[in-house]
């Protein structure tokens, strides 16, 4: 199964919402919990975070002409949170945004074969989308939130 075009559209369109949201955001709100122990620089770190996963897998697989699995167990987040409130807001959502965008263009320049391989093996690292929306969703409600 080839991966759908539209794909690349949709990543982009995540990134350009991760560039909007990041620039909207007031300084008197980048205090704002985000669920039970985030906040949006948490939200972009981890977006970078785990956007940088996929590029260090994309970048494996593209040396190797083969899907290479970058091991990176889930604990992670709770590994990297004390980290991640320690980088300030604003470089976490710089890191995310140009995160985002490299891995969109590389993405979308990769050769078809291995993308393909990378999609069957886990899809979300092709649809970059899909994690990207469901953090900036929880962010975008929270933020709504006045509290």
């Amino acid at each position: 199964m080839s991966v759908d075009p539209e794909v690349h559209a949709a990543n982009r369109a995540a990134t350009d919402r991760i560039r909007q949201l990041a620039a909207s955001i007031p300084d008197d709100r980048l205090a704002t919990r985000v669920g039970e122990h985030w906040t949006p620089g948490v939200v972009f770190a981890h977006l970078a975070f785990w956007d940088r996963r996929v590029l260090l897998t994309l970048e494996a697989s593209q040396a190797a002409g083969r899907v290479v699995v970058v091991d990176v167990d889930i604990a992670a987040n709770d590994i990297s949170l004390p980290l991640w409130l320690a980088v300030p807001p604003r470089d976490a959502m710089r890191l995310a945004v140009d995160t985002a965008a490299d891995l969109d263009e590389r993405l979308a320049t990769t050769d078809p074969g291995l993308l393909d391989e990378l999609h069957a093996e886990v899809p979300r690292w092709v649809r970059r989308h899909l994690h990207r929306d469901e953090h900036l969703d929880e962010l975008e409600a929270a933020l709504g939130a006045r509290g």
